[in-house]
């Protein structure tokens, strides 16, 4: 059996290594370890990078479309609320997981590890 893409199993919320374990045991909860092949995650951190690229992402998307909306239809201040606030937040929390994957399948498939000082 070939071993996954880890890039795409970190997308999808599975085990960089196998393919086949979670990553996450919570929404954003790293597993410590994979529950098919044991490959260790509990040193694993994707820091503010899944953060930083999903603030960029979604805003640039929702800001584009409130911009557009405006300039095209003009509608009232409320209607834009009610459609950016909801917009914004199911965009933010529907990327988060799968960037937050990518980036730990990133460090996995990398080697990364935090650095260390050996005297």
């Amino acid at each position: 059996m070939s071993k996954p893409n880890p890039l795409l199993a970190g997308l999808a919320g599975r085990c960089p290594n196998c393919g086949e374990g979670f990553l996450f045991e919570g929404f954003l909860k790293v597993t410590p370890a994979c529950e098919a092949c044991g490959a260790d995650f509990a040193k694993a951190d994707s820091g503010d990078g899944p953060a930083v690229f999903v603030i960029l992402i979604a805003g640039f998307i929702v800001a584009f479309a409130a911009l557009f909306t405006e300039f095209s239809f003009r509608p009232p201040i409320w209607l834009h609320l009610i459609l950016w606030l909801p917009a914004t937040l199911i965009l933010s929390l529907g990327l988060m997981r799968p960037f937050k994957g990518v980036m730990l399948a990133a460090q996995f498939m990398n080697k990364a590890s935090e650095a260390r000082h050996d005297d």
